[in-house]
């Protein structure tokens, strides 16, 4: 496993975090928590400072800190990711901790097909991700990290204690496709299922991979929000690669909360390429494919689109467009997934005939 330490955080801007509150990850356990909350951890944002905000435990602080060790050992926090997924990089934040941040910290993962009891957590075979590293006070510790094993519980070591504001897991989601059916329909550009938004021209106001996120937007800041355009015509855009190869069957756009800043219309488009990198697919390499042609969207709406779909794929990547500006709250594509056996040559010359002509 390869790591790297003093990255910058936009290097996982196109990843997910996995064990976020929004993501649905939960903090189980800690060795402490007297001074703050180990609920904190996964919590939005780099956590905040109140001066004159004080507990009966004494300051208040916006992450986990735990009391200061009299005895040997270190403190430890065990959380389990919002689903099993693929870990690429962790930033160990220790924003406002610095008279009481850890030295050193190291992450252990583990890989459950079902829940365990606190003692089975404590006593499982855990595997060593990061190794104990130097962590700075006040600042984003970020860390990449290079495996295809998946897992679905991080344990956070402390040496010997202190705080962390926030941990985040950057990777996306691992999804066992044996146990789907090929009659089964199911949200391919759903996070949780391992989609990923890998690139947007623009995301000033809201970040691009909300929009995949797990059940509704809870206000106007958890979607995908463009800038005000000035520039017009023109459109802005986004591109979700798909978990699987897939045929789509039903498409929802969501503008939920969205009022006087939603897009005044959308128009949908896939490829199929797998494998391929973001550089290529938006360099015009590719003749991209109508699946919806333009279509009026409404304010704080939810939008169905079936019978509306001029093309089913199979497609690897969507892309989405709106005109020319707004707010998305959840963009959904549910489709069914298509084996690799039948993605034949005559599939694939297919395809690039439809493609080249634009149909």
């Amino acid at each position: 496993m390869e790591r790297g330490f003093n990255l910058d955080a936009a290097v996982f801007s196109g990843f997910i975090d996995l064990a976020s509150e929004k993501f649905g990850g939960k903090v189980l356990q800690a060795s402490d928590d007297f001074f703050a909350e180990k609920e904190n951890l996964i919590k939005p944002g780099r956590g905040i400072f109140i001066p004159d905000k004080y507990t009966e435990r004494g300051k208040w602080m916006d992450g986990w800190e735990t009391r200061r060790k009299r005895v040997a050992g270190h403190d430890w926090c065990i959380i389990k990711l919002g689903t099993p997924g693929i870990i690429h990089g962790v930033d160990i934040d220790t924003n406002h901790f610095l008279g009481n941040h850890p030295p050193y910290a190291s992450i252990e993962a583990l890989y459950l097909e079902a829940d365990a009891t606190d003692q089975q957590l404590r006593e499982a075979d855990w595997t060593e991700i990061l190794p104990k590293s130097p962590l700075k006070q006040g600042s984003q510790n970020i860390y990449a990290m290079t495996s295809s094993v998946p897992w679905t519980h991080l344990r956070l070591n402390i040496y010997p204690d202190g705080g962390v504001a926030r941990l985040k897991v950057f990777g996306f989601a691992y999804k066992n496709w044996q146990t789907v059916t090929e009659d089964e329909l199911v949200d391919l550009a759903a996070a949780e299922n391992g989609g990923l938004v890998v690139a947007c021209n623009d995301m000033f106001f809201g970040n691009k991979n909300n929009m995949i996120m797990p059940g509704r937007g809870e206000n106007m800041g958890d979607g995908w929000e463009t800038r005000r355009r000035r520039d017009l015509p023109g459109h802005d855009w986004a591109v979700v690669r798909l978990a699987q190869a897939g045929k789509l069957r039903k498409i929802e756009v969501d503008t939920n909360h969205y009022k006087g800043n939603f897009p005044d219309s959308c128009f949908i488009d896939g490829l199929y390429a797998p494998g391929q990198h973001v550089d290529t697919l938006t360099a015009g390499d590719f003749q991209w494919t109508s699946i919806l042609h333009k279509t009026k969207l409404q304010a704080d709406h939810r939008h169905f689109f079936e019978q509306e779909l001029v093309h089913d794929g199979p497609w690897t990547h969507i892309r989405l467009s709106i005109v020319p500006d707004g707010g998305v709250s959840r963009f959904r594509t549910w489709g069914h997934i298509v084996p690799m056996s039948e993605l034949t040559n005559e599939t694939n010359n297919e395809l690039k005939s439809i493609q080249r002509a634009g149909r």
